[in-house]
């Protein structure tokens, strides 16, 4: 039996910062890939697709065993579906209904909260108070990160439901990994077949809308094709793997807590390439997140 790699934690911790980064500038490729006008239907299932087939190419050339048991089949369709078909699809969405990146900020930084719930019920995860006070820090802390306003749309309160599908999408994601990575599977291989199941379900959507006005000089230009290859090979392959690592050890609240500075990497980000500035509340709101981060992150210590 091959062994296990086992990291120490603080491996651990700079896995979830390193996908949590990476995630963060995702919104900026996607952002990119919407700007030119290419529908959400198109360019999901493509990313989808091309982080399968680099990861199946990987595992066989590394001849990584990618058979599962039977019994562990319905779990992978259900990984599949909570994210990348459910969760993809809504949060892009989520956001164009509300008209309020802001606003759609907050509502997936709400995630640890509901993940915590779920790691409680579902896998026993022990949760002290100074945990629970963290994420509300945390969270609080993003508050201040995304404050400003945002235009409401003119499907607002639908765009809120369809944003809290998508957190539940997630906590939905990171319970089937937590399982499906107690089975010993290796990251890649359930990563590889979690983006080549998702892309058969977007399938319907990519031939429909995804083509309705397909313009070859468009979509097959060099232009869709840069951001998407970012999106397919640092943040699905590359990121979704090392994230199985980060729930296996951090489980599902824990590591949901990273999840929650998507945006405030985002902003970071933006500040980067020059296309946003932070105002002093947000600097502060920046503080108090990663403080709240570290406290819902505290193991009790056993006598």
């Amino acid at each position: 039996m091959t062994k296990e790699w086992n990291p120490g934690m603080a491996v651990v911790y700079i896995i979830a910062i390193v996908s949590i980064m990476f995630w963060g500038m995702s919104y900026i490729w996607a952002n990119q890939l919407i700007e030119l006008g290419i529908p959400v239907e198109y360019f999901i299932p493509i990313r989808c697709l091309v982080a399968g087939l680099i990861l199946l190419a990987l595992n066989l050339i590394m001849k990584i065993p990618i058979k599962v048991e039977k019994e562990d089949g319905v779990m992978l369709f259900l990984l599949a579906m909570c994210e990348p078909f459910i969760y993809f699809f809504c949060e892009t969405y989520g956001i164009k209904l509300t008209g309020s990146p802001t606003l759609s900020a907050l509502i997936i930084a709400s995630t640890p909260i509901v993940a915590a719930l779920a790691g409680r019920i579902f896998f026993k995860e022990k949760m002290s108070l100074l945990n629970i006070i963290g994420i509300f820090i945390c969270v609080g802390g993003l508050t201040m990160v995304s404050g400003g306003k945002g235009d409401v749309g003119t499907y607002f309160i639908f765009g809120i439901v369809v944003l809290f599908i998508a957190v539940f999408a997630e906590v939905g994601h990171a319970s089937c990994t937590k399982k499906l990575s107690e089975r010993h599977y290796p990251p890649t291989v359930i990563v590889m077949y979690q983006f080549l199941i998702g892309t058969a379900y977007f399938i319907p959507l990519f031939l429909t809308r995804g083509v309705e006005n397909f313009d070859a000089s468009l979509y097959l230009s060099w232009d869709f094709f840069r951001p998407l290859l970012f999106l397919s090979v640092l943040c699905s392959s590359l990121c979704f793997s090392l994230w199985v690592f980060a729930i296996k050890r951090l489980g599902v609240s824990g590591s949901s807590v990273f999840l929650a500075m998507i945006p405030v990497a985002t902003a970071l980000w933006g500040i980067l390439l020059g296309d946003e500035r932070l105002k002093l509340l947000q600097w502060i709101g920046l503080a108090v997140s990663i403080g709240g981060l570290l406290l819902a992150q505290q193991k009790k210590k056993e006598a």
